[in-house]
């Protein structure tokens, strides 16, 4: 197993990208020459209270000021949109952080702006040490022939169902999208106890959580060259994908975006959401918040355009204007080493230090099913406004669940709109 998960995640992982942020210009230092420590300000998306931040704060950040005691790290800890948006006003008022954790999607924007560092040209040891990685991870960080941070980690999105819940309906794992409706509105009502029941749970309405139906429906949101989305996100297929959606929310079994409904782990552990897509990070967080819970997991289930899951993953980039570069690069390496990623394993984040993907953490993890759904699964535009592409999607997809609009006028005048910010940012 260790070279399997190892071959087919170099071999199948185009276009990946693992992402954060780097550099502030107010990094605070103390004495000078030799004896100076320096503080660096590091901004995450690692959730205050997980697994995750545990690992980086009690473990990671003291080992790592233990090995380099002249270097002091300041982590912070942003909720993800709230990360995104923090760091284009840091831009505008340079007080940028000196190192930080970035979404893969986000790496085309912040390039475009020119606030990350391309670290092949600012470290001589670029190349021996990105060797250590994950070939395609490291492509997902590289933009015009310049590589703007080292992958961090990888993940992708599976289904997890309740094998109760669907067993008492005589249903197994849905294969195929037309058997996924068919198991949500059979598992969807009320309990025993007349609590309601909801098939399927989607966290959010963005291209993370819609665009693997529209791709296993066989539509997308852009064309391949990624120059207009006429044909693509309003096409038939597409629509189709949407339409089904639309019928789930409208006959209430699916939920899960609007303020007060349950959150995910929450209701998929307490036998309340049927079916939910998630990342390798819900197996540990079931574990410590629901370890009774009987559940199973499976790939995304396929339509006529196959099954194709989502890629995601973090980068950990370095911002211009840091006085603290070279402390932000030892950092940034020490984040992608054997021990660290070893360590972040063991929260289900997936490495992309080779030889840590090989671990004996690695393979007590679960990933194994992770690894199967990266094979088909498909990456999200790599345009440079992608976030505004992503926004207006999910404040379409809002309007066609409210019935603010039809499926097919929505998509219509979301093409036109995606269209026209594609222009504008040529």
């Amino acid at each position: 197993m260790k070279k399997t998960i190892k071959s087919v995640i170099i071999g199948t992982l185009a276009g990946i990208a693992l992402f954060s942020v780097a550099g502030c210009s107010k990094s605070n230092s103390t004495g000078s020459g030799s004896s100076e420590k320096v503080t660096i300000n590091f901004w995450h998306n690692y959730s205050a209270q997980s697994d995750e931040n545990k690992i980086l704060t009690d473990v990671l950040i003291p080992e790592f000021e233990k090995e380099n005691p002249d270097i002091k790290v300041n982590a912070v800890s942003h909720e993800w949109q709230d990360l995104h948006d923090k760091i284009l006003v840091s831009a505008s008022s340079k007080t940028l952080p000196d190192v930080g954790r970035l979404d893969l999607a986000w790496i085309p924007e912040f390039e475009s702006s020119n606030i990350l560092v391309p670290v092949n040209k600012e470290f001589n040891d670029f190349e021996t040490y990105s060797s250590l990685l994950l070939p395609n991870a490291m492509n997902a960080v590289k933009m015009n022939g310049n590589y703007y941070g080292l992958g961090l980690n990888i993940n992708t999105k599976i289904l997890f169902y309740n094998k109760e819940l669907l067993k008492d309906k005589g249903i197994d794992s849905p294969k195929t999208m037309k058997e996924l409706e068919e198991a949500v509105t059979k598992v969807s009502g009320k309990n025993s106890n007349g609590q309601r029941i909801w098939g399927l749970n989607e966290p959010a309405l963005s291209g993370w959580n819609v665009l693997p139906y529209i791709w296993s429906y066989g539509g997308d949101i852009l064309s391949a060259d990624q120059k207009t989305s006429d044909g693509y996100i309003n096409s038939k297929n597409s629509i189709e994908a949407v339409k089904m959606l639309k019928t789930m929310y409208s006959k209430d079994q699916l939920t899960g975006w609007s303020s007060g409904d349950i959150p995910t782990t929450d209701g998929f552990g307490a036998s309340r959401y049927a079916m939910i897509f998630d990342g390798p990070w819900k197996i540990q967080e079931l574990k410590d918040g629901y370890p009774n819970l009987k559940y199973g997991t499976d790939i995304m289930p396929s339509g006529k355009g196959g099954s194709h899951s989502v890629i995601g993953g973090e980068s950990i980039s370095l911002f211009e204007g840091s006085k603290n570069k070279k402390q932000a690069w030892k950092f940034a390496k020490f984040m992608t080493s054997d021990y660290a990623q070893k360590e972040m394993a063991k929260a289900g984040q997936i490495p992309v230090n080779k030889k840590s993907l090989e671990s004996k953490e690695s393979q007590d993890s679960g990933f194994a099913p992770f690894i199967e759904a990266i094979k088909s699964a498909k990456s999200r535009p790599n345009v440079s406004n992608w976030t505004e592409i992503d926004t207006m999607l999910s404040t379409t997809m809002t309007n066609i669940m409210n019935n603010k609009v039809s499926v097919e006028d929505g998509l219509n005048q979301l093409s036109k709109q995606i269209d026209k910010s594609l222009t504008k940012d040529k």
